[in-house]
């Protein structure tokens, strides 16, 4: 077996955490010393159970480490150990680094600014909008955006960051072979074609709750910035702000209205001390010697729409509004708006996020 392949045996091992593997990576000095040890001296290891003393000797059965290796350049996944030179720098530094990084697609660039844009899985559609405006403009600029891959938040800001030509990477609580939540499909696909799908679970490791929050401090680690768009006061984006923090991060945060619960974790960590963002500018001026300057364009050109076209578009923002209220604002009927809202979504100027309601199109 090479050195690569032992790296491989230790990091892709189910079931096995992250403290059990650096316990017996310090017991066993590296991994070839502890795949060769004798099982009975990993007894010594007073943090394994006898049920992981079995688990590493099924693990080292003869051909398997190899055969499972091999195939991991079938499914186009790759892996690097804390030892190589291709390992994310930034994570060197973080509690507890991962030991290997299994992905899919590339690494963030050493040199390159990452924001991470995270918040709630039961989100607002304004939450969604300004997700996906906030990481365009970001990508647009030429930061990395860094994100879950979960519904909600997580998936709003890796589709802005693509519809920005722009590089992101999704951290996984699974293997970079298991796509969750699964009606992210499509957008994982686009993920591994447009940036990157990271994990530091081997691959076919099943998406499981404590693995969540794990995996947070990776994405705050890999992050120069983190972006919270919407949370509730106990939310699991707090934890990543927490690691953040330890890992001296910028942290920002959209404000939103007292009393809103999808707001209260947002507030309540502006009172604490994050930087209040109203616009990408907000972040982008802390790194305007590496990212590019962007235009604003929260809205587009209307000069080829027609009259009541222009009125309609007026009317409308990132914070989505109800057809009712669109008509009484622009003093229209119901049939002469449907016929106007028909007409700039067709030329892509507005877009419906649910049923009658319309926004803007970024």
């Amino acid at each position: 077996m090479t050195e690569k392949e032992y790296w491989y045996w230790l990091c892709a091992m189910l079931e096995l955490g992250q403290k059990k593997k650096e316990a017996i990576l310090s017991f066993f000095s590296s991994p070839e010393a502890a795949f060769k040890e004798k099982i009975e001296n990993y007894s010594s290891i007073l943090i394994l159970t006898e049920k992981d003393i079995e688990r590493i000797k099924i693990s080292r059965m003869n051909g398997c480490v190899e055969e499972s290796y091999a195939k991991l350049a079938d499914k186009g996944i790759y892996f690097v150990t804390i030892e190589d030179g291709e390992y994310p720098e930034k994570l060197k530094n973080i509690y507890e680094p991962p030991l290997g990084i299994f992905y899919k697609g590339k690494l963030p660039e050493k040199d390159r600014i990452n924001i991470a844009v995270i918040g709630a899985r039961n989100c607002s559609d304004y939450g969604l909008e300004t997700a996906r405006s906030f990481a365009k403009e970001l990508a647009r600029a030429g930061a990395g955006v860094i994100s879950g891959m979960a519904a909600g938040i997580d998936g709003a800001a890796h589709e802005g960051a693509l519809m920005g030509e722009g590089d992101t990477f999704a951290v996984l609580g699974c293997g970079v072979d298991v796509c969750y939540p699964v009606e992210n499909f499509n957008l994982y696909l686009k993920i591994g074609n447009g940036g990157g799908i990271l994990s530091e679970y081997g691959p076919m490791t099943q998406p499981r709750a404590y693995h969540f929050p794990m995996r947070n401090r990776i994405i705050s680690g890999l992050s120069d910035g983190i972006l919270v768009v919407e949370a509730r006061e106990k939310s699991g984006s707090l934890i990543t702000v927490d690691y953040g923090l330890e890992q001296g991060k910028n942290i920002y945060a959209i404000p939103g209205r007292p009393g809103d619960v999808l707001s209260d974790g947002c507030n309540n960590i502006l009172k604490m001390g994050a930087k209040l963002c109203t616009n990408p500018e907000d972040i982008l001026e802390d790194y305007i010697q590496i990212c590019k300057k962007i235009t604003k364009d929260d809205k587009k050109n209307d000069k080829l729409l027609e009259a009541n076209e222009k009125i309609v578009y007026a009317c409308l923002s990132r914070i989505p509004k109800h057809l009712n209220d669109i008509a009484k604002e622009a003093d229209l009927s119901i049939g002469a708006l449907a016929s106007v809202l028909f007409q700039l979504e067709y030329k892509n100027y507005i877009k419906q996020t649910r049923a009658n309601y319309y926004v803007t199109d970024i």
